[in-house]
């Protein structure tokens, strides 16, 4: 049976939930949480934290409807090996990757800043990417483990909005998936980012994707549970 938030934008969006995952992007310590990367880049991590109610709601709301859920962490090897200067030497943090923080080594994999924060933690059956650049699908399997499920729809959250998130569904976009960026489950520490993002994303006809609140979702499956 087809599920229709009536209430995205541009226009209605549809899925068939066997065939749909939600991809919650970064919810991790390092930048949720004081003494974290994203701290360490002089941001005010406050603003991801205001997220965490709702997008905790639509992860037990799509637990319970059983649909597939994937989680990400932007993540390195403990060498540093899949991180390049480019990336390492932008900004101007007062820890850089993998430099020892007051969570242990910063976005290196296994480290306790590395872990999601545990308000969204992943359960047994869910999948967990650990991805060494900004998008989801650069140097992992995911689309692999998403075609073997028949995955062909997205419902994305995370942080941050016109970074990592974005990054992501661009990605996925030239993959053919069809997305949707959940709006109140998603943040930047640029509030004008984050606007101007999903402004971008549901421009010319959805040329990214959709973009909708969580209660248009909630709605949704609530009433195809019923």
């Amino acid at each position: 049976m087809r599920i229709g938030i009536e209430a995205a934008a541009p226009f209605p969006y549809g899925f068939e939930l066997a065939s749909t995952a939600l991809v919650l992007i970064d919810m991790q310590r390092d930048f949720m949480e004081p003494g974290g990367f994203g701290e360490t880049l002089g941001n005010d991590v406050s603003l991801l934290q205001a997220i965490v109610p709702a997008t905790r709601k639509v992860l037990q709301a799509w637990r319970a409807a059983g649909g597939l859920v994937v989680h990400t962490r932007e993540a390195h090897a403990a060498d540093l090996s899949d991180c390049p200067p480019a990336k390492r030497n932008r900004g101007k943090p007062a820890l850089r990757i993998g430099d020892e923080g007051p969570m242990g080594r910063i976005l290196v994999a296994g480290e306790p800043g590395n872990q999601i924060i545990e308000a969204l933690a992943p359960i047994d059956g869910e999948i967990v990417i650990d991805k060494p650049g900004k998008g989801a699908f650069y140097a992992t399997g995911l689309h692999e483990l998403l075609q073997q499920r028949g995955i062909t729809h997205l419902l994305f959250g995370g942080v941050t909005t016109e970074v990592c998130v974005q990054t992501s569904m661009r990605e996925a976009n030239d993959r053919g998936y069809d997305c949707l960026l959940l709006e109140d489950c998603t943040e930047s520490y640029f509030p004008a980012f984050k606007a101007a993002t999903l402004d971008m994303v549901r421009a010319q006809g959805a040329i990214v994707g959709w973009t909708a609140p969580s209660a248009a979702l909630l709605a949704a499956l609530l009433n195809h549970a019923a």
